[in-house]
């Protein structure tokens, strides 16, 4: 007997805690009858497809979630042509809701896992691996009869008609094993990591608010499996808590634990409610390594009539308040969520949450769009509120009462252009500068797309490189900033704060008359060491490819803009050291070198 747990994942560095869950709460007798398998969505279908048949399977599992269904669902059409005894099992959030419309939809598919599915694939694998043995004889559809599906709680499976058990009990999370003692099948990926399942609140527009009771794990089992990361010096791990602050006490001696026992790699993300956060929480936030953590904070709105329709609690003035005094330690990397598409957020209302968010200046800030899941209160209303969307999944906003799938085109507009300037951390000094010449932020990054919807950069999206040069086009098109020399070394800065490019970007400021100016700073050795104390092994030929040197006409360092675009009376130099970097935006740490 072959059963295998298959994961089509979004990407190739995330994982799928879900079918290791499963996996690892099979009896140890059938472990060796239970394989995982793991795809990404941008494998092609086909692919797929043979590597299922080539494992010759019996039954195969499937983790079912919004963003791969469309994929599972192709292989379902497919697979029985290639392995038609084989057993087909769904699970996850996509298919738990609806089981029977998805049974009667998809009649290749045997049954469905419905909600937690630890203890109901724990059974279900006894069962089949039971039949294998010979325990009973084998139906005509590979299944053991004898042995009675029925017992089995939380599923809904075919047999003359449709047949759903018992809702199964939740879980003793506390009790679920350790995922990860073997990391090798995750290198270079996500780590994830559950300390608790539910969630107190009841957010309309999402699943979790189903579940409300919060059940969390052991912290002394916490504390051993996180030591585990630290030891092993894990890079990421990511908690997939629903709202990980919900137990202040839980939430305290997790943070504690992870200051007190740093090992200086590991960064842990966690999705927090910020505004419930507590003075002694932002005090152990505040000692923290820079890097240690990353907070993803759900602000989705600004409006508080939407807050109210959307069923969500949230004082806006403590979080704003806490997101600031995170943010001004400058020791957390900030993540900000805002939803376009809620009842009662026009065009304009959503403007104003965009720009309220975006004046907090975190780090991230995710401009996502309303998904409407099934089973949530928000689906359950969306005739009311006149919303429309996809028909298959994510189950996206097209409009609503409030809101114009036009203005929602033009919010997506506005959404590709932050990811890649604002949310790259590539453009940190550049875009202040360019905003100037615009009323708010908004409005900058609308008129910047329009700029690429015409170029049709919106298809065919320019390079990582060009998109420094698309902005000084686009500003020497609209004649936006007159100082145009000044835009130019502030885009230099910008990019040799990141990277120590060999290939000069064109627009960079000619320096063939500094080179003796630079020379002699790398070769007078009293003061490069002075600057640069952790190159004394390397000569300065070898110090001038390790760093970067470059003249500025212009402070484009300076924090007030202002000053930012007033000319010097002398160029001035500037040192790129690629060997520290700031932990949350990855800059160079950079040196003024003053007239010797």
């Amino acid at each position: 007997m072959k059963i295998l747990l298959t994961a089509v994942n979004a990407k190739y560095i995330h994982s799928n805690p879900a079918v290791y869950s499963l996996s690892a709460c099979v009896e140890d007798s059938l472990k060796p009858h239970v394989q995982i398998v793991e795809y990404t969505i941008n494998n092609r279908t086909e692919e797929i497809l043979a590597q299922l048949y080539r494992q010759k399977p019996d039954v195969i599992a499937f983790s079912c979630y919004i963003w791969n269904w469309t994929v599972i669902t192709s292989l379902l059409a497919e697979l029985p042509k290639v392995l038609p005894g084989v057993c087909i099992w769904l699970g996850g959030p996509e298919v738990s809701y609806d089981p029977e419309k998805i049974l009667e939809r998809y009649p290749m598919v045997t049954g469905i896992m419905v909600g937690e599915g630890e203890a109901t694939f724990r059974e279900l694998a006894a069962y089949y691996c039971a039949g294998a043995e010979g325990e009973s004889n084998s139906g005509a559809e590979g299944r053991p009869e004898h042995l009675d599906l029925d017992k089995i709680n939380g599923i809904v499976y075919k047999r003359d008609g449709f047949h759903r058990t018992k809702e199964r009990a939740l879980t003793d999370i506390s009790r679920l094993p350790f995922l990860y003692d073997d990391l090798g099948r995750f290198e270079s990926r996500i780590i994830y990591y559950e300390s608790s399942r539910g969630c107190p609140y009841r957010c309309s527009y999402c699943l979790s608010s189903i579940d409300k009771k919060v059940r969390l794990r052991d912290l002394a089992v916490v504390k051993k499996e996180l030591q585990f990361f630290l030891d092993n010096r894990v890079k990421q791990v990511k908690f997939i808590d629903r709202t990980f602050n919900c137990s202040h006490e839980h939430a305290r001696e997790i943070w504690r634990y992870l200051s007190e026992n740093d090992n200086g790699v590991t960064n842990f993300h966690f999705e927090i409610a910020a505004d419930i956060l507590s003075s002694e929480e932002m005090d152990i936030l505040a000692g923290m390594r820079p890097g240690l953590v990353q907070l993803e904070i759900g602000v989705q709105t600004a409006n508080p009539e939407t807050l109210r329709e959307i069923r969500r609690t949230t004082d806006m003035n403590r979080l704003r308040e806490n997101v600031r005094r995170i943010i001004e330690r400058g020791n957390i990397h900030v993540h900000l969520d805002l939803i376009a598409g809620l009842p009662f957020e026009d065009y304009k209302s959503f403007i104003r949450s965009f720009l309220y968010v975006y004046d907090m200046r975190p780090q991230q800030l995710q401009l996502g769009f309303l998904k409407v899941l099934k089973g949530s209160y928000l689906c359950e209303q969306a005739q009311t509120y006149d919303i429309r969307y996809t028909q298959e999944p994510p189950y996206e906003v097209l409009s609503s009462k409030w809101i114009s799938y036009e203005e929602i085109l033009l919010l997506k507009q506005v959404e590709e252009m932050v990811e890649l300037y604002y949310n790259s951390n590539q453009f940190t000094y550049t875009l202040p500068v360019l905003q100037t010449a615009f009323p708010d932020a908004f409005t900058m990054y609308l008129c910047l797309s329009d700029f690429y919807r015409e170029k049709g950069y919106l298809l065919v999206t320019p390079s990582r490189s060009y998109r420094y040069q698309a902005l000084l086009d686009y500003n020497h098109e609209k004649g936006l900033i007159k100082e145009e020399e000044m835009l130019r070394q502030v885009l230099t800065f910008d990019l040799y704060l990141r990277e120590n490019s060999k290939s000069r970007p064109v627009f960079a400021k000619d320096l063939s008359k500094y080179k003796a100016r630079i020379r002699d700073f790398y070769q007078k050795e009293e003061i490069c060491r002075t600057y640069l104390p952790d190159y004394a092994a390397y000569d300065g030929r070898q110090l001038a490819k390790m760093t970067h040197a470059e003249l500025f006409d212009y402070p484009v360092w300076e924090a007030d803009i202002r000053k930012r675009m007033h000319r010097l009376a002398e160029p001035v130099m500037v040192v790129f050291d690629y060997q520290i970097r700031n932990a949350l935006t990855y800059e160079a740490e950079y040196f003024i070198i003053s007239d010797e």
